[in-house]
């Protein structure tokens, strides 16, 4: 067709329109141009925003690296002091600190006071514990009696009439 261009009047094809800087109706240019602005500020402040948010967590990596946790995951290996079972940067937060002496205020900077056990063999030592020191074995009454109830006492009378 004469006088088209890609199926469109040659005066209102859209890819020529583009060309000659016009946005079809959605405001002016400088409407486009502000938005683009825009984006580069949001860009810039989402580069800020990250900047911070970097910059807080190595803060609080280097405040965790002061920590008791923090010092005896650079002293010791991280494998389970009981079970041996060993540990990634993936599974780490399952491996904790036990306090050998059971004082969590007496931390030597030389470790001698901890060892690293998984979560499960950490709640087992200080299960034994308290089993140790009578508590948590069926409640804090130490003087509590067992039934004296006896169910099947009579059970061989009982076949036996049979």
């Amino acid at each position: 067709m004469p006088g088209t261009v890609a199926g469109f009047p040659a005066n209102e094809n859209p890819l020529l329109a583009l060309e000659a800087g016009s946005n079809f109706g959605h405001g002016n240019r400088s409407t486009s141009t502000r938005r683009a602005g825009k984006r580069k500020q949001m860009s810039k402040n989402s580069g800020n925003k990250l900047d911070q948010l970097v910059a807080e967590t190595r803060r609080q990596q280097d405040e965790r690296a002061q920590t008791y946790r923090g010092l005896a995951l650079k002293l010791f290996p991280w494998i389970c002091g009981r079970c041996g079972r060993e540990f990634t940067h993936t599974n780490l937060r399952e491996l904790t600190v036990h306090h050998k002496n059971h004082d969590h205020d007496d931390n030597p900077a030389d470790g001698s006071n901890w060892e690293l056990l998984c979560l499960y063999c950490h709640d087992n030592e200080h299960q034994r514990q308290l089993e140790i020191h009578g508590v948590g074995t069926g409640g804090n009454d130490t003087n509590h009696k067992s039934s004296t109830r006896k169910p099947f006492a009579n059970l061989k009378d009982l076949l036996n009439k049979n």
